[in-house]
């Protein structure tokens, strides 16, 4: 989840899965909608990577990349329901309820 948090801490990383919000785009499709450098903008996919919020395909000479929005969302869930007082009791349970599967298993 740490790694997460800290790549949508930058605003060119948070612009970028916004582009890649409804669709892939090839790293210099990316790299072109913003005023930095290429191998700046390639930093930025590769923290988005190393989080497991976007991932690259590698086609030809082009590398396409695509959100991973199972990984992100399922991370911002996490992190509301443990923000949250209405949900935490109802983690708990639902922990307690798989501890006590698996000790009867």
């Amino acid at each position: 989840m740490q790694r997460v948090f800290e790549a949508l801490a930058s605003a060119p990383r948070r612009k970028i899965l916004a582009l890649l919000a409804h669709g892939e785009l090839s790293a210099g499709d990316i790299a072109a909608r913003f005023e930095m450098t290429k191998p700046s903008i390639s930093q930025h996919l590769s923290v988005l990577e190393a989080a497991g919020l976007v991932t690259g395909e590698k086609r030809g000479q082009f590398v396409f990349y695509r959100q991973v929005r199972d990984n992100l969302i399922n991370t911002l869930n996490g992190f509301v329901q443990e923000a949250c007082p209405v949900t935490r009791p109802l983690k708990r349970e639902s922990a307690e309820r798989q501890h006590a599967s698996d000790e009867t298993a």
